[in-house]
């Protein structure tokens, strides 16, 4: 099958790249009426160019230096540039400026057509040639073939397209395996069709009633409905990298969309206003200050925002640094997506680079250890990719769709390199309380278990009798770190590894010792002499209040204690029973209920030889522990 490319055009103005589409494929790419009447693009064009082996969707971009913009949303997605030169003017500022824009957008391929080549002699046009080998030396053009061409006379059009032809034949583009992605940029209305929205299909593919995220550019997302799709005017049933698609989409109105908006596979890209970036600074151009207004475009989008760099305060032309771009309006980006800054006039390119984090929070600046993880996102292997992603996601936890957005793998080897992962321990998936299933980095959830541990060890040196502490009040301690199930979750693994002891109400570290004072360990020694005689009449705590003297504030302490060291069994706040009495309690009702239909609470008083006082408690008691279970009147086996 052929191949699917996208071809973009580049050069200066009045430089013959629309005569030389129309000579290539046919079709005139100005449409507007302003174009014709000015003779020069103002808006990219498109058109559709079959080479044999590969089929190249045509982009024309304008040339005039007002018009960058414009070029750049033309720009995104392309596979193969064809950079136009006129032999009579040779190189030109646009010239330069759209070939490093190409370089930063990550482009490796492509022709270099020396065009109106009739307009001189053959002296002027093998200098001209000179000059653009100079030019694009140390660029993806280096090695690039130059034709000179003639749009009037047809010389160097069949070669130029056989260059063309090679070209794609050497592109180099992994299997994609990607959810669908579309950055809009152009939209129209079809009668009797509605909205139709067009792209270059940056991954994956879309079909016919398929439901897509359209995000509006304001951080909005929206689920949408294909109705119909087309290839450069074509019915199709299906769309994929690579190709120009339009979209019919149902239920849109043409007044709600815009240049800069996409379509993806629901759940792909989430909106951000604030991007981890590696920047790179255009050689011939000017430094880069930390704080630096600027113009962010990737996709189609263009947005304004300021550069902080994190790992210098300047970046001098041809360096690179790790910063961070808060702009105004939030985008959708993914991992290893190239973009493109300007000056905030417009008159400048000032750089490109890479996204790294599409969706981040603020970093401090020269903050060794997240910029450390934030330069794993530039790995080359995927496990420490998706290793730095989830780090970096802090408690969020990370999903093979995530994944494929945050640390460029597809969702199937996503799903398989998080398996792996989990197997060796760097990842750890809990079982959150709401259902969910959370999948963390090893060192996130051992920092929130030794959070959990910080906190329960300030609450008991605060309170050195206390041998439990109020859940809630516990993880209130804690600022935050995540949502209740997954604290939820990390206190169950500590309480499963033992290291914490306690139950869905009160917790406590497994290391800790109550700290008993002499006369406090012989008021605790008689309270527990009472409760052995007392069967399951015990004495309320308050009964104990004389003997404390000094002790009076800490009787409760003293009780939990009795209780952690298994020498009193609490029913209630006010109610405990010595282990013997428990355990005979146990035995009586087990019993009784073995030889018949259940019991009153009347009958468990009798049976106990107790008042109601304490038999409705004991009763409940029961229930909690889960001997017994109520069923109206009555208690029955569970």
């Amino acid at each position: 099958m052929p191949r699917d490319l996208i071809l973009g055009t580049a050069g200066h103005i009045d430089h013959g790249k629309t005569a030389l589409v129309a000579a290539l494929t046919g079709t005139d790419c100005d449409r507007l009426p302003e174009e014709k009447a000015r003779g020069i693009t103002i808006d990219i064009g498109f058109a559709r160019l079959a080479l044999g082996g590969a089929t190249l969707g045509v982009v024309d971009v304008p040339g005039h230096e007002r018009f960058v913009r414009n070029m750049l949303a033309g720009a995104t997605g392309v596979d193969l540039a064809l950079l136009a030169v006129a032999a009579d003017d040779g190189v030109m500022p646009q010239t330069r400026e759209h070939l490093d824009i190409l370089r930063f957008l990550g482009v490796r391929r492509g022709v270099v057509a020396l065009t109106k080549a009739d307009h001189v002699g053959d002296a002027a046009r093998d200098e001209r040639v000179r000059e653009v080998r100079e030019l694009v030396r140390d660029s993806f053009l280096a090695d690039a073939p130059i034709v000179p061409t003639s749009t009037v006379t047809g010389t160097g059009i069949d070669e130029l397209k056989a260059a063309l032809a090679a070209a794609a034949s050497a592109v180099e583009r992994e299997v994609d395996t990607g959810p669908f992605r579309l950055a809009i940029d152009r939209a129209f209305v079809v009668q009797g069709h509605g909205t139709v929205v067009t792209g270059s299909v940056a991954s994956g593919a879309a079909r016919t009633e398929d439901e897509l995220d359209w995000h509006r550019g304001d951080g909005t997302v929206e689920r949408v409905r294909v109705r119909s799709l087309s290839n450069h005017g074509h019915a199709t049933d299906e769309v994929h990298r690579g190709q120009r698609a339009g979209v019919n989409l149902a239920g849109v109105r043409h007044d709600a969309v815009r240049r800069g908006q996409e379509l993806c596979a629901p759940g792909y890209l989430v909106p951000s206003a604030v991007l981890t970036v590696r920047l790179f600074v255009a050689a011939g151009g000017r430094a880069v200050k930390h704080r630096l207004p600027v113009r962010f475009h990737a996709g189609t989008a263009e947005v304004m925002g300021t550069v902080s760099l994190l790992d210098c305060d300047r970046a001098e032309p041809g360096q690179s640094a790790a910063a961070q771009l808060f702009l105004e309006e939030p985008v959708t980006t993914v991992c290893g997506q190239a973009f493109v800054v300007r000056d905030s006039s417009a008159e400048h390119t000032l750089g490109g680079g890479r996204v790294l984090q599409p969706v981040a929070s603020k970093v401090r600046r020269r903050h060794t250890e997240v910029i450390e993880r934030v330069e794993q996102l530039e790995a080359a292997d995927a496990a420490t990719r998706v290793l730095a992603a989830a780090w970096l996601g802090g408690t969020t936890g990370v999903t093979p769709l995530g994944l494929s957005r945050e640390a460029a793998v597809s969702p199937a080897a996503a799903v398989s390199l998080v398996r792996e992962l989990l197997a060796s321990g760097q990842l750890v998936e809990l079982a959150l309380t709401d259902g969910r299933r959370g999948c963390l980095h090893a060192d996130r959830v051992a920092e929130l278990e030794g959070r959990v541990l910080e906190a329960l060890a300030a609450l008991h040196a605060e309170n050195p009798l206390a041998t439990t502490h109020d859940r809630q009040k516990v993880l209130a301690q804690l600022d935050y770190v995540g949502d209740n199930p997954l604290l939820d979750a990390v206190v169950g693994q500590l309480l499963r590894a033992k290291r914490l002891v306690g139950d869905s109400r009160r917790l406590a570290r497994a290391d800790f010792v109550p700290k008993l004072s002499a006369n406090q360990r012989k008021l605790k020694d008689r309270i527990v002499a009472a409760h052995a005689t007392a069967g399951f009449a015990p004495p309320e705590p308050a009964e104990f209040a004389n003997l404390a003297g000094g002790n009076a504030v800490a009787l409760k302490e003293i009780f939990e204690v009795a209780v952690a060291e298994g020498l009193l069994v609490r029913v209630t706040d006010d109610i405990y029973l010595s282990p013997d009495a428990e355990a005979e309690l146990r035995r009586r009702v087990s019993e009784r209920l073995a030889s018949g239909s259940g019991l009153t609470v009347a009958e468990v008083r009798d049976l106990l030889g107790t008042t109601r006082k304490y038999a409705v408690p004991l009763c409940e008691y029961l229930d909690r522990t889960g001997l017994t279970r109520r069923d109206g009147d009555l208690r029955v086996r569970t």
